[in-house]
């Protein structure tokens, strides 16, 4: 009765923590604290509630499914401000359309540019190993044969799609780059970034570049994949970008994103988006230009997470193999083995963690580049995270 691609499905990240450690039952007198899940708990814009008041009428209307002219002019105006497109480059009726989430929108991707064959054999969907799991959930209902390409500290933490033999590349359909990366918080120099345009489209594939991080960042801005595409001409060809406000915005409730570059491919998209019918309501869509137009709270937020990374960094340093991210706001830490530091810090200091190795796969040297490492989420108040890495330290 099921379509038996869903048995591909690798275990979802959370599950296998949920397994992990709930059985356990943490010391008594202390409050948990949970820094296994990225979502953001900095307050809210409050412009995001003066917007759903002041369009409280539009609830009562269907959303266009390639959101209102006001939302993707916003988007296309902070698009063109932070890469440095001119407007030439980019049209908000041929390259934006809106997304409910980015986690939709890159899972949905998979089922427009993956064919059933390519170079005669199945197709191949490239991804960082380790790697957002939503990524891993498209290739196997795709139908596609999933290709790890390990981020380690001998890569800098950025996966080298140049890295892999033609053969590979010639069947590939589908690649997903994120930066700043999740989880290691490396950040690509465009010049990476280009070499994998002309990768994608050497070989005819589509480069998916996963830049939900790209606001929070600890100096310079991230260069974005549409910045590459710039220098090196021939329009956003082959390449299509993904940004959410659940970061950018400490907006995750919003649901609220957009997908941008290639006019074919966002064209094929809107078509196939049409059916699919995934919408954003039309006060969220307002509230989400009003947002893209607003740098302020965006400053504010990086300042937020600046200062707790001041925190870790002191609490930290030296230990664990911690080094402060470019981008992103995790820590990335090397306890030698992840489950089992994930299991003792939920035991004896109530703190949920996530293991590196239920992010990751087994490579080509049948080594999982997660192992050794566990996911900590810097996402609550200065107060919080200070007593949750006190306890982190004191206990490992």
């Amino acid at each position: 009765m099921l379509n038996p691609r869903l048995n591909r499905l690798p275990d979802n990240p959370f599950d296998r923590l949920r397994k992990l450690i709930d059985p356990i039952k943490p010391k008594d007198g202390l409050d948990p604290i949970t820094l296994s899940i990225g979502e953001p708990r900095h307050a809210p814009p409050a412009l995001i509630a003066d917007a759903f008041k002041k369009n409280a009428h539009l609830w009562g209307r269907y959303p266009p499914g390639d959101g209102t002219p006001e939302f993707r002019r916003a988007v296309t105006h902070w698009l063109r401000r932070r890469y440095r497109l001119d407007e030439a480059d980019l049209d908000p009726d041929r390259h934006v359309l809106p997304a409910v989430g980015t986690r939709e929108a890159l899972y949905l991707i998979s089922a427009l540019v993956v064919p059933e064959r390519k170079a005669g054999g199945r197709p191949h969907v490239v991804m960082p190993n380790p790697f957002y799991h939503v990524y891993s959930g498209a290739a196997a209902v795709s139908g596609a044969d999933p290709v790890y390409l390990s981020a380690t500290p001998e890569t800098r933490f950025l996966p080298d799609v140049t890295m892999l033999d033609s053969e590979t590349l010639q069947r590939t359909a589908l690649y997903y780059f994120c930066s700043p990366a999740n989880p290691q918080g490396a950040v690509a120099s465009l010049e990476e970034l280009k070499v994998a345009v002309e990768v994608a489209r050497e070989h005819d594939f589509v480069l998916v570049v996963d830049e939900c991080y790209a606001e929070i960042y600890d100096s310079d801005p991230p260069p974005g994949a549409l910045e590459a595409c710039r220098t090196l001409g021939s329009g956003f060809k082959n390449v299509l970008v993904f940004h959410s406000l659940s970061k950018r915005s400490s907006a995750p409730g919003l649901r609220s994103g957009f997908v941008a570059g290639d006019e074919a491919l966002i064209g094929s998209f809107r078509r196939l988006r049409n059916y699919v019918g995934p919408q954003m309501p039309m006060p969220a869509m307002a509230a989400s230009a009003a947002l893209w137009d607003e740098e302020s709270h965006v400053e504010e937020n990086r300042r937020q997470y600046k200062e707790k990374f001041d925190i870790a960094e002191n609490l930290l340093g030296g230990r664990f193999e911690f080094y402060r991210p470019a981008g992103g706001f995790f820590a990335w830490l090397n306890v030698g083995d992840g489950e089992a530091a994930a299991s003792h810090l939920w035991r004896e200091a109530a703190l949920r963690v996530l293991p590196g190795a239920f992010i990751g796969r087994s490579d080509v040297t049948r080594t999982n580049p997660g192992d050794s490492y566990i996911r900590v989420a810097l996402v609550d108040d200065p107060e919080t995270t200070r007593e949750a890495l006190r306890r982190l330290v004191e206990t490992l």
